[in-house]
């Protein structure tokens, strides 16, 4: 009898299972029998392995075969165990050395031709093999610099069955022509429908690249400019109010560019969400930018946080991980969805429970929310132009629940702008690369204080710690404290003011938040007045 195994990936969310590919030839009538919990175009590799062989000048094996993936109780699903079913096979014939093929680990799909095919999640399955110890991966030659991210690991990219089993059988590897320019691109099959660029949903942070956006452009607006500079500071979300026109998705898609760079661990987290997804750029297998996410109203449940049929897919808050999550015209979203949005905004991750088991997706996002006063659009306090009656006005605002308003730490009232600020050549603003340089180093200064603890962000640091360990100049808190007696805050709500008011203190370089910098932090989540000047610029 002959047998031979090898070894390939299995995706759980974003996190790889290492899973044994057994082949074993027995005397008997020609078979092939797949067992070990595959899905249904997992089960539709016997026929793409055996033409694939076939094609590639192997010759099939006329004897039963059984092909067993282990551990049989994990579900298996997709096409990129083909590879390693192909390998498995050819070393139980003795066309390859069963011991060459022991401490491989292969990941691709097989064309009936021999083309190996690129798959999703190609980084997080090579990360999970390293995590186990394999040294040595076989990838689709177009993924390889994907693969190649993670250090330790030695990637072969192959294009085709005949070359791999010429390199395990050290033999001369014969030469494949690359694709003829204008046939269909491999990676495009691997997107899923409705999720290039042109939805919001892309995550190559294509916002840091168009130099079209810039801060400068947004006239006037200075509450809601330094509402978003503190909210890259310090990762703390944001609701924009105001009627139509006045710059609410004009400064959302500017936030972005206004964040750091994303470091390696970062980057590598990000890459993998967008991997599983289909969603990495062509020609860019790690992406070092926030990602940046606007999706439509309309947008259910299961795509704002994930989910789906079959195999559970990350959705717009895993997409957006380390990046901006924008909901434009937030109270036109289903309440529930919104609603939703509660636990990952607190946990920094969302937890799917499917029949096929549990998925955990990363979902630590900075959220923007949009909304309009009224359905009109022109209620405000100043003048009497809406003409909607106060039932709709408030039947309106209250699509937007306390519970998720009270995790949002910025509330600003987006004004609209005067013909005087439109015509004022001097009423442009600091440009995007001056006010990320100071929230650059908002978060150096962050980042060093929160060294030795699990924390990056102000935003990220539980309030006990922010009441027991670090503390603001005395004082300092009574008029937040005031507020809380009051009912104007929650106990939720004055832990985030301390918060803003640490971040605060980091972009004017302060060493501890004083009663100015709560102050701020104070007028910037309740909207009531405190005698503050609300530019960052005005208080250095």
């Amino acid at each position: 009898m002959g047998f031979a195994r090898t070894c390939s990936v299995a995706l759980v969310g974003v996190e790889g299972v290492l899973v044994e590919v057994q082949a074993g030839l027995e005397p008997g009538v020609a078979a092939f029998t797949l067992v070990g919990l595959p899905d249904k175009s997992l089960s539709e590799s016997r026929d793409r392995v055996r033409a694939a062989v076939v094609n590639s000048g192997g010759e099939w094996p006329q004897k039963k075969l059984t092909v067993g993936l282990s551990p049989a109780s994990v579900p298996k699903a997709g096409s990129g165990f083909d590879l390693a079913v192909a390998s498995a096979v050819l070393g139980a014939a003795e066309r390859i050395d069963p011991r060459v093929l022991a401490d491989i680990v292969m990941i691709g799909e097989l064309g009936l031709d021999g083309r190996v095919r690129p798959v999703r999640g190609i980084l997080p399955a090579v990360l999970a093999a390293a995590d186990a110890g394999y040294t040595q991966v076989v990838v689709p030659e177009c993924a390889a610099a994907e693969a190649a991210l993670v250090p330790g690991v030695s990637v072969l990219g192959v294009r085709s069955l005949r070359q791999l089993i010429a390199v395990l059988a050290d033999e001369p590897v014969p030469e494949e022509e690359p694709d003829a320019p204008g046939r269909p691109d491999l990676l495009a099959g691997l997107r899923m429908p409705g999720t290039g660029s042109a939805t919001g949903m892309h995550g190559a942070g294509a916002a840091q690249h168009d130099q079209g956006h810039d801060l400068a452009d947004v006239v006037g607006q200075t509450s809601a400019r330094t509402a978003v500079e503190v909210a890259a500071a310090g990762g703390h979300h944001l609701f924009l109010e105001g009627p139509p026109g006045a710059g609410k998705t004009m400064l959302a898609e500017r936030l972005p560019a206004v964040l750091p760079r994303l470091t390696r661990q970062d980057s590598l987290e990000v890459t993998a969400v967008h991997s599983v997804a289909g969603l990495l750029p062509p020609g860019k297998p790690l992406i070092d930018v926030a990602p940046y996410c606007a999706p439509h109203h309309s947008a259910t449940m299961q795509s704002l946080v994930g989910g789906g049929p079959g195999v559970a897919r990350p959705g717009a808050v895993s997409l957006a991980h380390r990046g901006v999550l924008f909901l434009d015209e937030a109270p036109e979203f289903h309440s529930q969805t919104l609603d939703a949005l509660r636990q990952p905004l607190e946990s920094g991750h969302v937890v799917i429970a499917r029949s096929a088991g549990v998925v955990r997706f990363p979902a630590r996002f900075l959220m923007v929310l949009a909304a309009n006063p009224c359905p009109c659009g022109r209620f405000s306090q100043r003048d009497s132009l809406c003409d909607c009656p106060p039932s709709a006005i408030r039947r309106y605002q209250s699509r937007l629940s306390g519970p998720l308003l009270d995790r949002v730490d910025l509330r600003v009232e987006v004004d609209p702008v005067t013909r005087a600020q439109l015509t004022d050549p001097g009423a442009r603003g600091e440009s995007t690369a001056t006010v990320a340089d100071r929230v650059r180093e908002a978060r150096q200064r962050a980042a060093a204080r929160l060294a030795g603890t699990p924390w990056v962000t102000n935003s990220e640091v539980p309030g006990r710690e922010l009441r027991s360990r670090f503390h603001a100049v005395a004082g300092a808190m009574d008029e937040a404290e005031r507020n809380l007696e009051r009912g104007v805050l929650t106990a939720r709500g004055i832990d985030r003011v301390l918060r803003v008011a640490w971040t605060v203190a980091d972009l004017l370089g302060r060493d501890r938040p004083d009663a100015g910098d709560v102050a701020l932090a104070l007028q910037l989540r309740t909207g009531v007045p405190r005698g503050v000047p609300m530019a960052i610029g005005a208080l250095a």
